[in-house]
C-alpha cells in the first residue's frame, strides 16, 4: 500500500518592533540575561498590558502581504499552559476571533509547477521566554526572560501541503515576504522565525486524515524538510508494521536526523482559553487599514514578473534578484543607469559582486559599490577600455574594498585593456616560443584541435598580459600568426 504525507505549518514570526507588544521594554536580541524586562512581561500582579500599536500595524502588513482578510473587530485571549519560562503561566494570544484569515502563498516547486498554499488564519500574541539547558553552565537549566512579551504573529497553514520540499518552499516564501515588507528579520538561527509541523499519513488516494503528530521549535529550512522526511517515513514502517500513530508533540534532533517524543499533545481544552479581561476588543479602523495597505511595496512575486517581461531576465536569474529587496533595488538602478542589456548587469551583480561582497562578509545593503559604479564599470567593458575578466578579477574586488570608481581604480592600478596591434604581436610571439607544442597541434591537427590550441593560447596571453589584452583582437590575431609560422 502507497501512504501520502498531510502536512500543516504553524510558523511564529516575531515582528521587528522597537518595544515588546504590551509593554515598553526593548525588542531586541542579545542583551544580556533578564535585563529587558518589567512587571508586564514578568507577569507581576497587578501589572496591566497595553496594545502596542506599531504591533498590530507591522501584524495588519503580513496579513496583507500574505492575501488574508482583515477582521476589524478581533479578541485576545489567555492560553494557559505551565513552563519555567513563561511567568504569568498564562499566554496573551487570540483565539476563536483573529485578526485574519482566509489567505494564501504560491510556491514554485523544483520542477517548475506551482501550488497555492492556503493560510487558515494569523493571530497576534507574545513570545515566551527562553530556558537555557547547560552552554557550559552546569546540569542546572536557567531561565532568560528577555524575549518574553515579544510580538509574534502566528501563520497556521490549512493542511495543503504534501511533501517536505512543499514544506521548506513555503516556509521560505513566507520568510522573504515578511521580510521584503520589513516586519521580521528573517533570522533563524535567533529564533525571530521558527515553526511547528503538523504531519500525518493516509492511504494514497484517501480522504480521511491520519492520526497526526507535532514536530515543535524547527529554525532551520533544511531541518524541516529532513524532520518531515524522518517523521513521515517513521509514521509508514508503525502502520506497516500494525502499530498506531499516538497523537504527541515531538522534537527534532538534528545532529541525529531523528523526531523523538516531547509530550503527548495537548487539545484546545487541555488550554482553557478565555478572552483576556485586561485588553479590549481590537478593532481596526478602515481608514487605518487603507492607509496599511497603500503603505505596502511591490511584493518580490509582482517584482520577478515585471523583471522578467521589463528586463529580459531568465526567471531563475529575477528570482534570485527578488530574495531579498536591498538587492532587486541595487539591480533596478544599476540597469536604469547602463545604456546596454539589463542582462549584463545581473550576471555580473549575482557572478561577481556579490561573490566579492562575501569574502568581505558585507550585505548588498552595505555595499561600497554603488549602482552607478556597476553601470559604470560595465560602460567601461562595452567601450573596450577593459576586459570583462579585468572588471571582474581586478576591479570589483577593488570597488569592494575601496568603494573607489571604477574609472579611477583602472587609472590608478594602469588597467587599460591593450589593443594595440603591434604591442600585442609581440606578447603572442613571445608565447609561442613558450608553447611549442600548442603551436604544434594548430599546425598539424584537425578543425577541433586547432579551436582548442587558440584558446589554450589566447589563455597563455591573457595571463602574461595580466588579462589586459584586447580579447576580440586576440582571436583575429593568434590565428593569423599562427598561419605564419
Amino acid at each position: 500500500m502507497e501512504f501520502e504525507a498531510v502536512i500543516g505549518l504553524e510558523v511564529h514570526a516575531q515582528l521587528l518592533t522597537k518595544t515588546k507588544i504590551f509593554c515598553s521594554c526593548k525588542n531586541e536580541f542579545g542583551a544580556p540575561p533578564n535585563t529587558n524586562v518589567c512587571p508586564v512581561c514578568l507577569g507581576m500582579p497587578g501589572a496591566l498590558p497595553v496594545l502596542n500599536k506599531r504591533a498590530v500595524e507591522f501584524a495588519v502588513k503580513a496579513a496583507l502581504a500574505l492575501n488574508c482578510k482583515i477582521n476589524t473587530y478581533s479578541v485576545f485571549a489567555r492560553k494557559h499552559y505551565f513552563y519555567p519560562d513563561l511567568p504569568k503561566a498564562y499566554q496573551i494570544t487570540q483565539y476563536e476571533l483573529p485578526f485574519a484569515e482566509n489567505g494564501w502563498v504560491e510556491i514554485e516547486k523544483s520542477d517548475g509547477t506551482k501550488k497555492r498554499i492556503r493560510i487558515r488564519r494569523i493571530h497576534m500574541e507574545e513570545d515566551a521566554g527562553k530556558t537555557i539547558h547547560g552552554e557550559g553552565f552546569d546540569d542546572n537549566s536557567y531561565v532568560d526572560l528577555n524575549r518574553a512579551g515579544t510580538p509574534l504573529i502566528e501563520i497556521v497553514s490549512e493542511p495543503d501541503i504534501s511533501t517536505p520540499e512543499e514544506a521548506r518552499l513555503y516556509m521560505q516564501k513566507l520568510r522573504d515576504i515578511l521580510v521584503w515588507i520589513g516586519v521580521n528579520d528573517g533570522n533563524l538561527e535567533e529564533g525571530s522565525l521558527r515553526c511547528d509541523a503538523n504531519v500525518s499519513i493516509r492511504p494514497k488516494g484517501s480522504k480521511e486524515l491520519g492520526t497526526r503528530t507535532e514536530i515543535k521549535n524547527v529554525n532551520s529550512f533544511r531541518f524541516i524538510q529532513k524532520a518531515l522526511e524522518y517523521e513521515i517515513e517513521r509514521q509508514i514502517k508503525v502502520v506497516k508494521s500494525g502499530g498506531e500513530i499516538v497523537q504527541e508533540t515531538r522534537l527534532f534532533d538534528s545532529q541525529k536526523g531523528i523526531t523523538k517524543t516531547m509530550r503527548t499533545k495537548e487539545e484546545a481544552e487541555d488550554y482553557r482559553y478565555f478572552p483576556e479581561p485586561d485588553l479590549p476588543p481590537l478593532i481596526i479602523d478602515k481608514e487605518w487599514l487603507d492607509a496599511i495597505r497603500e503603505s505596502l511595496p511591490e511584493l518580490p512575486d509582482q517584482v520577478k514578473e515585471r523583471f522578467v517581461s521589463d528586463y529580459g531576465l531568465t526567471p531563475y536569474d529575477a528570482s534570485v534578484l527578488v530574495r531579498d529587496r536591498a538587492l532587486a533595488t541595487f539591480f533596478e538602478e544599476a540597469a536604469k543607469a547602463y545604456s546596454g542589456e539589463p542582462k549584463k548587469v545581473a550576471n555580473i551583480l549575482i557572478s561577481d559582486l556579490l561573490g566579492a561582497l562575501n569574502e568581505a562578509k558585507l550585505d548588498i545593503a552595505d555595499s561600497p559599490v554603488k549602482p552607478e559604479h556597476l553601470a559604470q564599470l560595465l560602460e567601461l567593458v562595452d567601450r573596450e577600455v577593459i576586459s570583462l575578466r579585468v572588471a571582474k578579477e581586478e576591479v570589483i574586488p577593488e570597488m569592494v574594498k575601496s568603494g573607489k570608481e571604477p574609472k579611477l581604480i583602472v587609472e590608478e592600478k594602469g588597467l587599460v585593456q591593450i589593443s594595440d596591434e603591434s604591442a600585442l604581436t609581440e606578447v603572442i610571439k613571445k608565447v609561442f616560443a613558450n608553447n611549442e607544442k600548442a603551436v604544434k597541434q594548430y599546425k598539424e591537427g584537425n578543425e577541433k584541435q586547432k579551436k582548442k590550441a587558440v584558446k589554450f593560447l589566447i589563455g597563455q596571453v591573457m595571463k602574461e598580459t595580466r588579462g589586459k589584452a584586447n580579447p576580440k583582437l586576440l582571436n583575429e590575431l593568434i590565428p593569423k600568426l599562427l598561419e605564419q609560422e
